[in-house]
């Protein structure tokens, strides 16, 4: 049973499992992704902010964007929920631009479809992840001297 009371998906009531596959395609029917270079120009200008959702490892490994807020998948909701107690200071309003950006592109997809539900319809996320950003040549800096 789902939470409000009627059968959960794929229980024998008729219903087809979706696949991961199928859910990204329909998940990001819903909105319109953005690219690397479209991305730094919108952080650039102040147009939108870019939330970088990877977690920790990928993080020490590879670097961070200057600039981008940096909050872990699990705590995204929470976190640019302008309605919510936990809630950073740039999540300001509904019609807030964010970039999400995950390591290649597929988990800021899904978490994107998540912040939308939570009324955010600017959300979206970065084609490629913040591996598209560093082949493109665009600034990356170690953890280290982002955290000094």
């Amino acid at each position: 049973m789902t939470p409000g009371g009627g059968p959960a998906p794929g229980s024998g009531t008729g219903v087809r499992p979706v696949g991961i596959d199928e859910l990204l395609e329909r998940v990001r029917g819903g909105y319109r992704r953005i690219e690397v270079r479209e991305a730094h120009e919108a952080a650039r200008t102040g147009e939108a902010v870019l939330v970088d959702i990877r977690y920790a490892a990928l993080r020490e490994r590879d670097g961070l964007i200057p600039g981008a807020l940096v909050i872990e998948r699990n705590e995204l909701e929470w976190r640019l929920d302008p309605q919510g107690s936990h809630r950073v200071p740039q999540a300001t309003g509904h019609d807030l631009r964010v970039v999400l950006i995950c390591n290649e592109g597929y988990a800021s997809s899904l978490a994107a479809a998540s912040l939308h539900q939570l009324g955010l319809h600017r959300a979206t996320d970065l084609v490629g992840g913040f591996q598209a950003w560093r082949r493109a040549g665009l600034p990356v800096e170690a953890v280290e001297a982002a955290e000094a």
